[in-house]
């Protein structure tokens, strides 16, 4: 009889309290857990199921008081029609071309990363981060993680998306872009190439992380359709109602100060 050593438990932990990134007046908690060898892309996979993402070797999830405005959010690419406007993106980007290459950080992701950042995000964290920092995002992945590049037709990095694959899809970790062509809409065109390629490999999904209709940053994702969320821990359409009546998908702010606090 052969011996099978008791399965490790999976720990999970919540997060200290902390301040919106995305919806002003709202507070942050996460629920987090680390993705280990062996069984990483496993777990992963059903965690990604369950409205998870990843960052590093840990996977996390919003369990904010009071809110629910982070909406697990998916495409199903067999499904999916570009919008006039998407169209218009491809047809403005045509001579930019996108390269899987290994996640594996370079100088020149970091440069175009940095830019990104202060021209984009100066106020947060990220704009601080040296290149150890942002070869650490890039590298310490247990499951099978690639960057794509996105080159203009002089061979210039414009564009970079960490990208994570699943059983089931192709998974957006993270992607940034040359600020100075905001006009070119990099960030939609890079959602597209995942598309694509995801139909490529005759995978189901792209999974984009969280929409959040109450943030500017995190809106567009549900432009992308048809797609699929995540509620009451069931996958279902995004629909015109979702869409028009946002509001009530999302519970009301939670005060960063509790009642009676100082």
């Amino acid at each position: 009889m052969t011996y099978k050593p008791p399965q490790r438990p999976q720990f999970f932990y919540t997060t200290t309290p902390l301040p919106c990134p995305y919806v002003p007046g709202r507070i942050e908690r996460k629920v987090v857990t680390e993705i280990t060898s062996p069984g990483a892309d496993s777990l992963h996979d059903r965690l990604s199921r369950a409205g998870f993402r990843r960052s590093h070797n840990i996977a996390y999830a919003p369990v904010c008081p009071g809110c629910s405005a982070c909406v697990p959010i998916r495409i199903p690419v067999a499904t999916f029609r570009p919008s006039r406007s998407q169209r218009r993106v491809l047809h403005a980007n045509a001579g930019v071309e996108g390269f899987e290459v290994p996640s594996r950080a370079t100088p020149e992701q970091f440069q175009l990363f940095q830019r990104y950042q202060r021209a984009r995000h100066a106020d947060g964290d990220m704009a601080t981060m040296s290149f150890y920092d942002y070869r650490a995002m890039v590298e310490d992945t247990p499951i099978e993680t690639f960057v794509i590049e996105f080159r203009d037709p002089d061979d210039r990095l414009v564009g970079a998306c960490l990208t994570d694959r699943l059983g089931d899809g192709l998974s957006a970790v993270y992607s940034f872009f040359a600020p100075e062509l905001t006009k070119q809409s990099l960030g939609t065109l890079a959602i597209l190439w995942l598309i694509a390629r995801t139909r490529e490999l005759a995978l189901p999904y792209v999974y984009l992380g969280y929409w959040v209709p109450d943030s500017h940053k995190m809106s567009y994702k549900a432009s992308f359709q048809p797609s699929e969320i995540l509620l009451s821990g069931r996958w279902r359409m995004l629909t015109d109602v979702d869409l028009k009546e946002a509001m009530p998908l999302v519970s009301r702010p939670t005060p960063l100060v509790p009642a009676g606090g100082a």
